[in-house]
């Protein structure tokens, strides 16, 4: 007895291990993340469903395929039966596939549906990419910042420098700057680029956007629970394009306040100065 309430307990906290570590994606993962949003928790629904129809066709599919050859194989003397057409089979053989595709098809498009609708977001970020770094504006707050990666990373990835990777934190999936938005806030996304295109793209948030010069390409996310989400430019950009991380810090909403309040005057002129604009970094060409 008191071995199988062992064997309980630790099959409970393995999940609420697993449970904890489901907002980013882990290394070997075999099935994708659930994320921290309620449009990736509808993503990863609508995968498990997909997925379930497809093992259930499979099953049935190469279940009969198998019975028929073992069945009525020429060993045994089975003759095969000769007709040109069957119109009964051929109905359906249609009428099923349009039926499943018409079941897998009515929540992905309500899936879609709601992450294109921007509308009623308390907050934009203005997302730009550059070879190799992100910078990020929060429109009407006039707070802006580059995100690159860390010097920590940057000095351990050169050839020669002597430093084992392993003894950075998070290498190469950190930043200097990280976005940071309020949680249980609708936060809306533009993003473009200034150079060539790249990709925003965090998995814990359930989409990846491409950035593309000259193009504003628009998301949403809100995530309810406070956390640190990492990504990765999604987009072949360039020679550097593997250094080009994303950390975005979930706050709750007095923390995300006091933050954005220090940004800004952090940003304000001294008195008796004028203002003056942060300038564009130039753009390395490779």
């Amino acid at each position: 007895m008191k071995r199988q309430l062992g064997q309980i307990a630790g099959t409970g906290l393995a999940l609420l291990v697993t449970t904890a570590a489901m907002a980013n994606p882990e290394p070997w993962q075999l099935n994708m993340t659930p994320g921290v949003t309620s449009s990736s928790q509808d993503v990863y629904h609508l995968h498990m469903l997909i997925l379930g129809i497809c093992v259930v066709i499979g099953i049935v599919v190469f279940g009969a395929m198998f019975y028929a050859m073992f069945k009525f194989r020429k060993s045994k003397g089975a003759v095969p039966a000769k007709f040109s057409h069957n119109t009964t089979a051929e109905v359906i053989w249609t009428v099923i596939p349009v039926a499943i595709l018409l079941v897998m098809a009515w929540p992905a498009t309500h899936t879609l549906v709601k992450m294109a609708d921007t509308g009623d977001a308390e907050f934009t970020v203005k997302v730009t990419g550059y070879q190799w770094k992100w910078r990020y504006e929060y429109l009407g707050e006039d707070v802006n910042f580059m995100s690159s990666l860390t010097r920590a990373a940057d000095e351990a990835r050169q050839l020669g420098s002597g430093i084992d990777p392993n003894t950075v934190d998070n290498y190469l999936l950190d930043v200097d700057n990280p976005l940071v938005i309020p949680t249980g806030a609708k936060v809306r996304f533009v993003i473009t680029a200034d150079d060539v295109i790249h990709s925003w793209w965090v998995p814990a948030l359930g989409w990846k956007q491409d950035a593309i010069p000259g193009f504003i390409n628009e998301a949403w996310t809100q995530v309810d629970q406070p956390g640190v989400y990492r990504g990765q430019c999604a987009e072949l950009c360039g020679k550097d394009h593997g250094f080009m991380p994303i950390v975005v810090i979930a706050k709750p909403r007095a923390e995300f306040d006091a933050w954005l309040a220090e940004q800004k005057s952090a940003k304000a002129p001294a008195a008796g100065t004028v203002a003056q604009s942060e300038p564009v970094p130039p753009i390395t060409k490779s």
